[in-house]
């Protein structure tokens, strides 16, 4: 039901924010990696909820679409009453971690929950679902500065609005597979309103965007030339990400959404990592 691997888009910017707080507080020693161990037991945590609650919520409508048909609650493969146990054990998880991290995680963890739980109902009224979604993952690396600090610094919001904008490019991708199947049950996407060739180019522009996010982000925080190298690696996948999937050719999707987006956070991670630590 849920892949431990999809925490790969936003855990590594969760924990790039948390390693640029740690910068800013002069890498300060104790308890460091106890924290970094709990901002990804957060993170885990969070992102299982989402998606269980997601599969919850979606269950009637996966089970309509061909596409989706065969996710483990429409199969009934496993039950409604499992996957609300699952939610509320990770929920739980959830809460302890922040608890754990800072009093200011605690009193936000609810509101955390609240945000990365809410995308499921948005594509039920609005096209801007996508967006909704990006921001999901986006509050992940403020989220880590917070758990660092115990404050927010709005320069790292730079970084939500990059992860926020890369995400949304992102699932409008994905979610040209489903055009179709949206016209016919009423839902709202950025495909369903603007059609797939116009989808895939508001999705160019929101990851260009993003691009322009990072670079705002290195000067703010005053990074090397490895920042700067991250970029343009990212950059580089991205634009192998949008030759990948055309409007009369679909049949790489899942490569472009999966692949190149697990390659672009991991990588992002490596050089921004590096660039904290040996600059």
């Amino acid at each position: 039901m849920i892949k431990f691997e999809h925490s790969v888009f936003a855990l590594p910017f969760a924990l790039t924010g948390g390693l640029l707080a740690w910068r800013d507080a002069g890498f300060f020693r104790q308890g460091v990696w106890l924290k970094f161990g709990w901002i990804v037991v957060a993170m885990v945590a969070a992102r299982s909820t989402a998606m269980a609650f997601n599969r919850v919520l979606d269950a009637d409508i996966d089970g309509r679409n061909p596409r989706t048909r065969m996710r483990h609650l429409p199969a009934g493969l496993l039950s409604r009453g499992f996957a609300w146990g699952f939610i509320a054990f990770w929920s739980m998880i959830f809460l302890f971690a922040a608890r754990e991290l800072n009093p200011l995680c605690f009193v936000l963890a609810p509101v955390a929950l609240a945000v990365v739980m809410s995308y499921s109902a948005t594509k039920r009224f609005t096209s801007l679902s996508h967006l909704i979604l990006g921001f999901s993952l986006g509050i992940a690396p403020a989220a880590a500065w917070i758990a660092m600090r115990g404050s927010l610094d709005v320069r790292i919001l730079w970084l939500t609005a990059a992860v926020t904008l890369w995400t949304a490019g992102f699932d409008i991708i994905y979610s040209c597979q489903d055009y179709e199947f949206d016209l016919e049950a009423g839902l709202f996407s950025i495909p369903r309103r603007f059609g797939i060739a116009g989808a895939l180019w508001i999705s160019r522009a929101l990851h260009a965007s993003m691009l322009a996010c990072l670079l705002m982000l290195v000067r703010s925080f005053g990074l090397g030339g490895l920042a700067w190298a991250g970029i343009a690696a990212v950059a580089g996948i991205l634009l192998w990400e949008h030759k990948l999937v055309w409007p009369a050719d679909l049949s790489r999707v899942d490569a472009a959404f999966f692949t190149m987006n697990g390659y672009v956070s991991v990588i992002f991670l490596v050089f921004w990592a590096s660039d904290i630590f040996f600059r």
